[in-house]
């Protein structure tokens, strides 16, 4: 497997901003949606952002899109963002930013430097080359985020409409030692992440952990990732929509110092990440 390379995205295409992969045949009720595996850095950005090659390739989910590929064929529809996460983060709602990411917005909700747009990298240093403005920061969501959003809810609908329910599938992937503060413990294998089991229902839920405890994966459900905007916002067991962040630990199949895949091990946990796409089907 070649690494993957920053490359430059349109900025008036949907198809320049996300990948979307829907079954020939055999349809289930799944979607799988990664949305930071993108390392695409469009021209309408590029000026404004700060970061290296290097920094985009290490906070990104490197290869999650690839550990599902074969999502499709297993009857789940694929949806992958090409965009890298410092174009705008998908995990995050339109309205989270800080004061002194935009400071003209007019309400900004967020308190924290890496929301929608992140305006720090994951070791501090800064990510903006200066504060957006209100209209910079509306053109990124609408040529990025709101593409991509309304992609996954047409899947959401669609599925629902046709099964009765949907069953959305965050794929992410983190780092296998915190990068902050004093806490460098190793993490679990697979972090299911669900807002306190409230984003599924029990049996979808009991599903995950079982297919990775099963497959001699550790699980801790949770911790320390309760599952971020996409999961508590699209997670609505009530009305049929069923949400399951996945965080998998990238030791698992990545060297976290070059960023290149484990040759064996990322095979062998693609078959576990598309075996519960197959188990998740046949709920």
């Amino acid at each position: 497997m070649n690494r993957q390379s920053l490359t430059s995205a349109s900025d008036d295409a949907d198809d320049e901003v996300y990948t979307l992969e829907v079954p020939a045949a055999g349809e289930t009720a799944v979607l799988v949606e990664v949305p930071h595996a993108g390392l695409a850095v469009p021209d309408a950005v590029r000026p404004q952002v700060a970061v290296t090659r290097d920094v985009v390739l290490r906070d990104s989910d490197i290869y999650v899109d690839k550990l599902y590929a074969r999502s499709a064929e297993l009857g789940a529809s694929l949806l992958a963002a090409k965009v890298s996460r410092y174009v705008v983060d998908l995990n995050r709602a339109p309205d989270d930013v800080d004061p002194q990411t935009v400071p003209d917005h007019p309400d900004p909700r967020g308190v924290q430097p890496r929301g929608v747009v992140w305006r720090v990298t994951t070791d501090g240093r800064p990510a903006l080359r200066e504060p957006l403005t209100y209209a910079a920061l509306e053109r990124r969501l609408s040529l990025f985020h709101a593409p991509y959003h309304r992609a996954l809810v047409a899947q959401l609908e669609r599925k629902r409409d046709r099964f009765g329910k949907a069953i959305l599938l965050a794929a992410h992937s983190m780092p296998s030692v915190s990068r902050a503060g004093r806490n460098h413990s190793p993490r679990a294998d697979v972090v299911p992440g669900t807002r306190g089991r409230t984003t599924a229902e029990a049996r979808v839920i009991e599903c995950v952990d079982a297919h990775f405890r099963a497959a001699g994966l550790s699980v801790r459900h949770d911790d320390p990732y309760r599952g971020g905007w996409s999961t508590a916002h699209y997670g609505r067991p009530g009305e049929g929509w069923h949400a399951v962040q996945i965080e998998l630990n990238r030791a698992l199949y990545v060297d976290e110092t070059t960023s290149r895949p484990k040759d064996g091990d990322f095979e062998k946990l693609a078959e576990v990440c598309h075996g519960l796409v197959a188990a998740l089907g046949r709920l």
